[in-house]
């Protein structure tokens, strides 16, 4: 049965990866050490990204695990590893140790340090950065350039914010 079953898996692995994909997109790609992968940094993936040390494609959606998760364009869905980092937009839930956005930020980061350039977001974590945010932070400390939200922890700082930018608990602007 089990042989069976490993058998199935490499023959839809397969034709996956050997299916004709529109502008480079690939339902599968596994890695090892970026450029050890199945298909190249410059493809997208719309499906399942696994990497196994360090993995980078162009655009992301979907599931994305790995240690080391990159992006390089844009991401939608979810990614888990110990460090995930999107150079472009995000769309969804990010989870790791270091979880960073460098665009726009839609949706959850949890992790150890999380950051994101701007958009609207929940962070959860011992470490909030954000740049010009909307939402949520929740950790022992939360920086952020510009908020419109409420920070709840240690330390709590808005750098825009005229009167009481560092406070101690809760900090809000709005």
């Amino acid at each position: 049965m089990a042989r069976s079953i490993a058998w199935i898996v490499a023959i839809l692995f397969l034709a996956f990866a050997v299916a004709p994909a529109a502008a480079g997109d690939r339902p599968i790609n596994l890695s090892l050490v970026t450029p050890l992968q199945i298909f190249p940094e410059t493809d997208s993936v719309k499906g399942l990204r696994i990497n196994l040390i360090y993995g980078s494609n162009q655009d992301m959606k979907g599931l994305d695990l790995g240690l080391v998760n990159r992006t390089i364009g844009n991401q939608k869905g979810f990614q888990h590893g110990l460090v995930g980092y999107t150079e472009g937009n995000f769309v969804g839930w990010q989870d790791g140790l270091v979880s960073m956005t460098k665009g726009s930020f839609s949706g959850l980061q949890t992790g150890f340090y999380n950051e994101a350039g701007s958009g609207e977001l929940f962070q959860w974590g011992f470490i909030n950065h954000g740049g010009d945010v909307s939402g949520f932070q929740l950790g022992f400390i939360n920086f952020a350039e510009n908020l419109d939200g409420l920070q709840i922890g240690l330390l709590n700082i808005i750098k825009s914010k005229e009167k009481l930018p560092i406070f101690p608990i809760v900090n809000w602007k709005f």
